[in-house]
């Protein structure tokens, strides 16, 4: 991945609220950016849509404008509390340019998407090791992503003697 001359180069991280991504983007500081590059790191989070939600839920109870506000700050709050994780863990590279883009939408589209738009010269991600049958039941990210994006992709994974802390809420 040698960068041209000048040039560095957009090496996107996705990053969400699971210690894979914190792991993907630490072992990419450590292993593919250099402190002397000119690369510009973005991390992309994807916004899970929001679910609409009708006047009634079956149930009979109506959901307020309160609910559904109190919701959407949620959504917020976790997406500033992963982009904090993550520039957390950039700070020790203070020549690397880091942007940040947080997305509404499915996470393999706003990932592909993203990379795209950019013309990225690498994907970095994480993956959460999910077996055969839970892949096959909610999909594998990393895997739509490897089959869809035009760029190189590096997918990470956490050996298992090791660990990163994620968003903890209280």
């Amino acid at each position: 991945m040698a960068e041209t001359e000048g040039k560095g180069r957009r090496i996107v991280v996705a990053v969400d609220e699971g210690e894979e991504s914190l792991y993907a983007l630490s072992w990419c500081l450590q292993n593919v950016v250099s402190q002397n590059s000119k690369d510009t790191l973005i991390l992309v989070y994807a916004k899970p849509p929001s679910t609409v939600y009708p006047a009634m839920d079956g149930t009979g109870y109506l959901f307020s404008a309160d609910i559904i506000a109190s919701m959407e700050k949620y959504r917020r709050d976790v997406a500033a509390c992963v982009m904090e994780n993550a520039i957390r863990l950039c700070k020790d590279l203070p020549n690397i340019k880091v942007e940040k883009k947080v997305e509404n939408g499915d996470p393999r589209e706003v990932i592909c998407d993203t990379v795209e738009k950019l013309a990225a010269d690498l994907l970095v991600m994480g993956t959460h090791g999910y077996g055969l049958i839970k892949r096959a039941f909610l999909g594998s990210v990393s895997n739509y992503c490897a089959q869809n994006v035009n760029c190189p992709i590096l997918i990470v994974k956490i050996p298992k003697s090791e660990g990163v802390s994620g968003c903890k809420r209280s």
